[in-house]
């Protein structure tokens, strides 16, 4: 016999109490397992021993701990809770109380209101799940845990005989599926508001992994290790996407350095801001962005995009670099509209004095860098930026995730030492050896590329496609994008990152996460696995996570056209139709359960031909029946079923007895089939 078939035959030979508790732990750590990965490990490691110490309780028929041991316990519990976060409030503190007081619970249920504490503690810490993921994958994985939770929950309420497990999870399944439909319809229907309906705690956004508004040797390199995704991208022109060497996300620019890491250049109060002129060709591109909360204030835009953009949530503010920015940090998906163009300039009429603060560089750092730059200057600033660009070709310069760390003169470390490094490393050698020069640069970081999901249509633009490049100021043409990283690997603006890394060691999980970004060269299989999930994701998000006023209007507008109504003409039917089920729920007659366990007995007895009569009682029904062709078992059920009915009929009983013995019918109408 297999091993699982040989648990499935000890779990069926378990007493009825001890296989219902089995059943509410496996509830309680599917309600559990999503937390294990953000707790401390001494909490996870509590919480495992202390359902460990359950289930051995269980299976072993021990009496549960008493009070004086738990209580201290819990206090010590607690106490360790407030020394990690410091705190015994807020997000992560609340979940790790949850979670242990969930786990001590269990040790301490002994009645049927424990029970239902218990429940209602897997419920509001399932809740708590959203604080950390909200993909559609979590959202079916917490419809599974309601379902064995609902279960566990029905399977102590038996006092009977107890169905067997599959029919259990198919009433908890029908009980579910009873409230899909006025759920679905409240949440499409019920009018929604600009926010969330309660306030969260201070922490419940967590970390998150994006751009930040400096950049360091490494600092880019980090990100690139996440397949995260930083927002999506539909183009809403029927003309093809731009190719992917144009897709510049443009996000923060850098011009303050001070030897090691790049910033943006401080703002002087006070001092009004010279008029940024910029001159546009061709046709926009409109498109339509999704931004994942990131918990900063940068807004991504392809280069050039229309500034006159509109955020109903927040205000907007913008600089003279073009920059765009939030008011306040980011804390929910965004979603705007905007324009952009492909052939633009900026600045082409600035001042002297308006680009002296791009040429600045701290003294005393990389003499051998100021030197090479005195070599390398051309006659004309495109001269310099063609000499630098033809030194990083043809030298054996690497594209590398893993660089070797750099010194206090990081910039003559990279140039004449390691000449290894990743897009920050380029960019910023290159701005340090233009300004030696005596040209205006700038760095510009924010995503380059994207990978277009061809089951829905939308650009996927991940924080591994995070990138650092330059603009310089030439004149008559003003700032204009440089990257040197296409010098040394045009594969990674061509193709994307996978193809312009070396192949990563086999059996690795980057080997793995690298294989499923290579796209034309991954498995067919996976390469479908990756884009379904992707787009099963990007629908959640945009009709589920993102059913806010505006979308919710749109839907209701759309509704109505392909009605053909108007709108206010689909409400008034819509509001008829639930009327109407209203009325009809109310009106309908519902049968008495004696009588209609007795109804459903005689038409199940009906299909065998034995159909009673109009005036047929119970004990004439039983001797016609007897003269049925059944196995022994079923005659004896069907006399034990219609002898209780005619006692309970035409007897009395207190309503204990009559609840008792109508659970008791219910058993047994199963076996008088």
């Amino acid at each position: 016999m297999s091993r699982p078939a040989r648990w499935l035959r000890l779990a069926r030979q378990l007493p009825r109490d001890k296989a219902d508790t089995l059943l509410l732990l496996a509830a309680a750590v599917l309600v559990l397992l999503p937390h294990f990965g953000h707790l401390p490990l001494w909490t996870s490691a509590t919480v495992c021993a202390t359902l460990l110490w359950r289930a051995a309780l269980t299976l072993r028929g021990k009496r549960l701990p008493p009070l004086w041991l738990l209580l201290p316990v819990s206090l010590l519990a607690m106490a360790g809770v407030y020394r990690s976060f410091h705190t015994l409030l807020g997000r992560d503190a609340g979940v790790a109380m949850l979670a242990l007081l969930l786990a001590f619970k269990l040790l301490e249920m002994r009645a049927r209101r424990d029970l239902f504490v218990v429940v209602f503690l897997c419920l509001f810490l399932l809740l708590t799940t959203f604080f950390y993921s909200q993909t559609a994958l979590t959202g079916l994985g917490m419809l599974c845990t309601v379902l064995l939770l609902l279960t566990a929950q029905l399977s102590f309420q038996y006092t009977g005989a107890v169905p067997p497990l599959r029919r259990r999870l198919g009433l908890a399944a029908r009980i579910v599926a009873a409230a899909v439909a006025p759920a679905l319809l409240l949440f499409l229907l019920f009018p929604r508001i600009q926010g969330p309906l309660w306030g969260l705690p201070g922490d419940a956004h967590g970390a998150r992994s994006g751009m930040s508004d400096s950049m360091s040797p490494g600092s880019v390199a980090a990100l690139a290790l996440s397949d995260e995704v930083a927002f999506r991208v539909r183009f809403l022109d029927p003309a093809p996407a731009p190719a992917h060497s144009l897709l510049y996300w443009r996000g923060l620019v850098l011009g303050d350095y001070d030897g090691r890491t790049w910033r943006r250049l401080p703002r002087l109060r006070g001092v009004l801001r010279p008029e940024v002129h910029v001159g546009a060709r061709g046709q926009p591109l409109r498109h339509e962005v999704t931004m994942e909360a990131s918990g900063q204030r940068w807004l991504f835009l392809l280069e050039l995009s229309d500034p006159e953009l509109h955020l109903a949530e927040h205000r907007l503010g913008s600089s003279d670099e073009l920059e765009l920015f939030t008011q306040s940090p980011i804390e929910q998906r965004l979603r705007y509209t905007t324009r952009a163009w492909l052939d633009f300039s900026v600045q082409a009429d600035a001042r002297p004095e308006q680009l002296q603060r791009w040429l600045q560089l701290p003294a005393g750092y990389n003499p051998r860098a100021l030197a090479l730059a005195a070599r390398l200057r051309g006659a004309t600033p495109q001269a310099s930026v063609q000499a630098v660009l033809r030194l990083f070709r043809d030298e054996p310069f690497v594209y590398t995730l893993n660089p070797p760390l750099l010194g206090r003169d990081a910039v003559d470390d990279f140039l004449f030492a390691s000449r290894a490094g990743f897009c920050e490393h380029y960019a910023g050698a290159f701005v340090v050896l233009l300004r030696a020069m005596g040209v205006p640069a700038r760095v510009v970081t924010g995503y380059q590329g994207g990978e277009r999901n061809p089951l829905d249509g939308y650009l996927s633009v991940r924080q591994s496609d995070a990138h650092a490049w330059a603009e310089v100021w030439l004149a008559g043409a003003g700032w204009r994008r440089v990257d040197p990283t296409a010098a040394v690997a045009p594969e990674r603006v061509e193709r994307g990152l996978a193809r312009a890394l070396p192949p990563p060691a086999p059996f690795s999980l980057a080997g793995l996460g690298q294989l499923m970004r290579l796209g034309d060269n991954a498995p067919a299989w996976l390469q479908q696995l990756r884009f379904s999930m992707g787009a099963m994701n990007n629908a959640w998000n945009q009709w589920v996570l993102d059913y806010n006023p505006d979308r919710q209007r749109s839907f209701l507008e759309e509704l109505a056209d392909t009605l053909g109504n108007a709108r206010a003409g689909a409400g008034l039917a819509l509001c008829a139709a639930v009327l109407w089920w209203l009325r009809r729920l109310r009106g309908r007659v519902r049968p008495e359960p004696l009588a209609a366990l007795y109804e459903e007995f005689c038409r199940r007895q009906a299909r065998h031909g034995f159909v009673r009569g109009a005036a047929e009682g119970p004990q004439d029904y039983l001797a016609r029946l007897s003269t049925m062709d059944a196995s022994a078992e079923k005659h004896a059920a069907m006399r034990s079923f219609l002898n209780l009915y005619g006692t309970l009929r035409y007897g009395r009983a207190t309503p204990d007895e009559r609840a008792a013995s109508l659970t008791t019918l219910n058993n047994l109408l199963p076996l008088c089939r």
